[in-house]
């Protein structure tokens, strides 16, 4: 992907991702418009958009704009929590509460409901 343009490398960054583009451009904060213009070429990304792609999907600054090297600087990010963390942090502080004690007690429960189906180990004694 060396020879490719910046929009080709963004665009597959998305795709990579598997994101919309809408939730692609939601995610660094940019109108839906602007970033199409950036993925068909027709608009030139600045500094501040690399930055907002790398620091936000964890992306080879490198990559993104020479094409050399690998896609991702560490491990693609989980693109749903990171969509989640962005809606609760919009949240008043009550709805936020609310919302980290309804985690914690799903949390809870997954973990006791997984306990219950681990296959016990013991042997039976014979008499």
């Amino acid at each position: 992907m060396a020879n490719s343009t910046i929009s080709e490398r963004i665009k597959a960054v998305r795709k990579a991702l598997n994101i919309s583009q809408r939730d692609f451009c939601n995610g660094i904060y940019l109108s839906h418009s602007f970033y199409a213009k950036i993925e068909t070429g027709t608009r030139n990304p600045n500094n501040r958009v690399y930055e907002l792609i790398c620091n936000k999907y964890k992306v080879n600054k490198n990559w993104l704009i020479t094409g050399k090297g690998d896609m991702f600087s560490e491990n693609p990010p989980d693109v749903e929590l990171l969509q989640i963390t962005d809606i609760i942090k919009e949240l008043d502080p009550i709805f936020k509460d609310c919302i980290i004690q309804q985690i914690k007690l799903m949390a809870n429960l997954h973990k006791k409901c997984k306990e219950e189906q681990k296959p016990t180990n013991r042997k039976k004694k014979t008499t």
